[in-house]
């Protein structure tokens, strides 16, 4: 009798120390599976499970800070319910038939540091609400079908150190306040139709750490030489 009492407050000790992710927050994960037909993933989730047992979700003081599903056959359009991940930093999903546009509501996430979603299926306009990711160091967007211009809403991403939309239908002229961003050091934009992509090869160089003059004639450099199309493996991270 005595033991089983020591083994029911064991384990009623171990209930409360055991991480516990909000109703809300695993209540949009599941949003997530559902609206891309997680039964078909290449790693399914068990949703008897708990939250931590999850493939790919990174947890930290009880909140979701990483969703990271690269190759796992994500088939449907994204919850804007995303946005309410409030804590999230990295939202990896790349390389998966994700369809449908880039939710809006994305730009609530106000910690994020890393979004990335290259060779999915997304297509319509990048949205605006992005640019007000503050803490955005990353944006990976390659080798979608976004079309329309780039929101000078972007040029406000003070902390960006990637910008990449290599492969997509864009047109227009890349927002000058881009080219002020301090930490920017790689643009990955060809292969679209901007108009404006030399202006920041100098920018680009100069953040690189490279020695340039810039009271001197900025150096030419041919947009296929100026445009970084190189992904960095975040893994490493």
């Amino acid at each position: 009798m005595k033991k089983a009492i020591l083994t029911c407050m064991f384990l009623f000790i171990v209930s409360i120390i055991m991480a516990q992710v909000s109703e809300q927050e695993k209540q949009v994960l599941i949003n997530l599976y559902n609206t891309t037909n997680g039964s078909g993933w290449n790693i399914p989730w068990n949703l008897e499970k708990p939250v931590e047992t999850w493939q790919g979700i990174t947890i930290e003081n009880d909140k979701v800070t990483g969703i990271n599903l690269l190759f796992n056959n994500l088939n449907g359009a994204l919850p804007a319910s995303l946005g309410q991940l409030k804590n999230l930093k990295k939202l990896e999903l790349s390389f998966n038939p994700i369809s449908g546009n880039i939710p809006a509501e994305l730009g609530n996430l106000e910690n994020l540091e890393v979004l990335a979603l290259n060779g999915t299926e997304i297509q319509g306009n990048i949205p605006t609400e992005l640019g007000k990711l503050s803490h955005l160091k990353q944006l990976h967007l390659s080798s979608n079908k976004l079309n329309g211009s780039i929101p000078e809403s972007l040029g406000n991403l003070s902390e960006i150190e990637v910008f990449n939309v290599f492969d997509n239908e864009l047109s227009g002229k890349l927002p000058a306040q881009l080219a002020k961003c301090p930490n920017l050091k790689q643009l990955m934009v060809a292969e679209n139709n901007f108009n404006n992509p030399d202006d920041f090869s100098v920018v680009l160089l100069s953040n690189s750490g490279a020695k340039i003059d810039l009271l001197e004639n900025a150096p030419h450099i041919e947009p296929a030489q100026s445009i970084i199309a190189v992904e960095r493996d975040e893994s490493k991270d």
